[in-house]
């Protein structure tokens, strides 16, 4: 497609170019047919074919110019896809999000429950900062999120895919139930991120044989740079290990929002990010 505009365009710049050569030419031609005396008009001749490769100089910088702009198409075209696909999921986020999380969606709910599941060293005054913490570690290092990886992905479920359910797997769940427990569980890898990234000199002795264990999954093949929780950091409120947060589970496994897996004695659930 590239080729294809650029061609047109360079093949007329291409003619405008050669017909300002033939006119030339032919003022050469015509001011010596009206001059006996060549010499005398060589200083006019020598004006006009300064201002014409003036002219021609000109003509190949709009060209460059034409180049350029046509080069960067691609780029602006791939920038726009890339900001509709991004604008798509954050629409998709707004319509599906709990109805208690719409009025603040990272401050209030998120700080307030992973508030007292993460250790003293973890203290985020704005949201920016948690989104901007450096995931690097001092001590031992392993195979955590990397810096910028950002928080977990909060993949919730529309309308359309929890009715898209056979009706003994949705039983009585709803939209609202799902997602709250889509946002609980995005705030359990979160907290496991941290505690796998924080020096030891800030941990307790019980909670650095956690955050030892936390390591080891990190360090796996299958949770490697991926968000994970346990099936042991399920304790509600918005998930519990009873009947219907086992549904919960099973939803969240068949609409490809979880994938499952067992590492050593765990039963690790790793959470998926949004296509």
């Amino acid at each position: 497609m590239d080729a294809a505009a650029s061609s047109p365009a360079s093949s007329s710049l291409e003619a405008v170019a050669t017909a300002f050569r033939s006119r030339v030419n032919e003022l050469q031609d015509l001011a010596l047919a009206r001059n006996m005396y060549p010499a005398t008009a060589v200083p006019d001749l020598a004006a006009v074919d300064a201002s014409v490769t003036a002219m021609e100089a000109q003509v190949q910088a709009i060209r460059r110019r034409l180049q350029e702009e046509l080069d960067a198409i691609p780029k602006a075209k791939k920038l726009v896809e890339k900001s509709l696909k991004q604008q798509q999921k954050l629409q998709h986020m707004l319509a599906n999000m709990p109805s208690g999380m719409r009025e603040d969606v990272v401050a209030t709910p998120l700080e307030q429950s992973s508030a007292r599941m993460l250790p003293e060293c973890f203290s985020f005054n704005t949201p920016a900062e948690f989104l901007e913490s450096d995931f690097k570690i001092k001590d031992e290092p392993v195979a955590a999120p990397k810096k910028g990886k950002g928080a977990a992905p909060r993949w919730f479920i529309s309308t359309e895919e929890l009715d898209s359910l056979s009706s003994y797997m949705r039983g009585r769940l709803t939209l609202e139930k799902v997602n709250i427990a889509i946002n609980e569980v995005a705030t359990y890898a979160d907290a496991n991120a941290h505690l796998v990234a924080c020096p030891k000199k800030k941990l307790s002795e019980e909670t650095w044989e956690k955050a030892l264990e936390l390591r080891d999954i990190a360090a796996t093949e299958a949770a490697k740079g991926k968000h994970f929780f346990l099936e042991a950091d399920i304790k509600g409120p918005g998930l519990k290990l009873d009947h219907t947060g086992k549904a919960i589970l099973t939803v969240l496994r068949h609409l490809g929002r979880i994938h499952e897996t067992r590492i050593g004695h765990h039963r690790v659930f790793i959470l998926a990010k949004q296509h």
